[in-house]
């Protein structure tokens, strides 16, 4: 009975220890398991240069001491010269585009779009584009209605923004191309709340947006696309809201998402609105309605009766609306998206 109790005994000791080895076993494959999963990051962001808001209100300066740049005028020609001169001593490859339209007013414009491109050989590209004209009057002002405005945040402001771009590129590439399109034309349409009436004609859509229209049918390198665009309309005005417009919120809203959730990241909230702030046809429709580049627009709107500010064509459309921190929210935001593709 002794002899056979130690080897019971034995018996259940070796057993126990059996299971604990299994379970150890079992345990440790488990641990090595986990071990070698790798943890989810997230993605590294590339920090673009620095965007220069001193720079930015320079190139919006000088665009207005030029003064304003309407078509068929010497300071239209300077400006123009100008912006072709900037473009190629910051490495671009530049294309100018020189055509010919009637106002609805019935006036001849000699109009050029100024193409810059970056990274030529990359089939990856991003279209960024402003208007350079100014408007040939002031007709929401109560005087000087029928002079010229300076059209410091309406047109100098997004080329403003764009030639810092453009500067900074020329020191740190980004690794997809870009193109740079300054249209022309864009400013001296029929306001039919100032001025009577006049149909459309000579194969125009509207007497708005005449240079992205031509563009649109004519593009400077045949079949070229874009993997997306983005307009800058007015981007210098002192406490701008850019609500989310209309039309990129239906034919871009990935976009939208990438430029508006890039701005918050980095703290311009109190600029760029998440919500809609109406549709505007602007360049950025004829880009897409022509080349089917999905492409939105960055302009500052008041939902609450679709207006572009009290400023917009009068003659306080000057120097002193516009805002370095207002330039540096929409310049830093572009920046970030194109150097994280």
């Amino acid at each position: 009975m002794a002899q056979k109790t130690r080897f019971q005994e034995r018996f259940k000791s070796l057993v126990a220890v059996l299971a604990l080895f299994s379970i150890t076993t079992f345990t440790g494959c488990e641990s090595t398991k986990e071990s070698k999963e790798e943890p989810r990051t997230e993605p590294v962001l590339v920090n673009p240069p620095f965007f220069d808001a001193d720079s930015a209100y320079g190139f919006v300066e000088q665009q207005v001491a030029f003064g304003p740049r309407v078509p068929n005028t010497r300071a239209h020609v300077m400006a123009g010269r100008w912006m072709v001169t900037k473009l190629e001593e910051y490495g671009a490859a530049v294309i100018e585009q020189e055509f010919n339209a009637t106002s609805f007013d019935g006036r001849p414009m000699a109009l050029k779009n100024i193409i810059g491109s970056f990274n030529p050989e990359n089939k990856k590209r991003i279209l960024l584009a402003a208007h350079w004209d100014s408007r040939p009057f002031a007709d929401k002002d109560d005087e000087r209605k029928d002079e010229a405005i300076d059209g410091a945040n309406d047109g100098a402001s997004g080329v403003g923004v764009l030639l810092e771009v453009a500067r900074l590129i020329s020191k740190q590439k980004p690794t997809i191309g870009i193109d740079i399109i300054f249209f022309d034309g864009e400013d001296w349409g029929n306001d039919t709340a100032f001025q009577d009436y006049v149909a459309v004609r000579d194969g125009w859509e509207t007497w708005w947006c005449i240079g992205s229209q031509y563009w649109g049918k004519n593009p400077h390198k045949p079949n070229y696309s874009a993997y997306y665009g983005i307009l800058l309309d007015m981007v210098g005005g002192k406490n701008a809201k850019f609500f989310v417009e209309g039309h990129s919120k239906q034919i871009a809203p990935s976009i939208v998402d990438k430029v508006w959730n890039t701005a918050s990241r980095l703290g311009y909230s109190q600029y760029f609105i998440t919500r809609d702030g109406g549709a505007i046809t602007d360049d950025h429709y004829y880009v897409h309605k022509h080349r089917n580049i999905p492409m939105i627009d960055i302009i500052p709107t008041d939902p609450t009766d679709g207006t572009f500010g009290s400023f917009h064509h009068t003659h306080d459309d000057n120097m002193e609306i516009i805002s370095k921190e207002t330039l540096e929210a929409v310049g830093r935001t572009v920046l970030q998206v194109i150097y994280n593709e």
